[in-house]
């Protein structure tokens, strides 16, 4: 699962993955995200920090806290390459953290250091 509110980013995001052989479902925000996760439980989410109404760090936080979707990862990705909001990432749970702009190659990467 893919979670940005940037079209452009998303669509690059999903077009890499696609191409790398995953199935993608996107989400616009992590409101939205959070009851398509509740419903499809994905393989891993990809997600924006920033959003409107709900952060990155806000669906992560609830969806480690809830037992049937601890297990599922997060990559977390955001503009900011600052230790603080790696720390951030890291309290709220997140598997990794991926800092943007990023090459597909380092997406790829991030997801598959988390999926087994």
């Amino acid at each position: 699962m893919i979670v940005e509110d940037s079209v452009r980013q998303w669509e690059l995001m999903s077009r890499y993955l696609r191409n790398q052989g995953y199935k993608i479902i996107t989400a616009s925000n992590a409101k939205e995200a959070l009851e398509m996760a509740l419903e499809e439980k994905p393989d891993a989410i990809v997600t924006d920090v920033v959003m409107p109404g709900m952060s990155g760090f806000e669906l992560c936080r609830f969806l480690k806290r809830n037992p049937s979707h601890q297990q599922v990862p997060i990559v977390v990705c955001s503009d900011g390459n600052q230790a603080v909001q790696r720390l951030w990432a890291r309290k709220q749970c997140a598997d990794v953290y991926v800092t943007k702009p990023y090459s597909g190659e380092d997406l790829l990467s991030a997801i598959r250091s988390v999926v087994v």
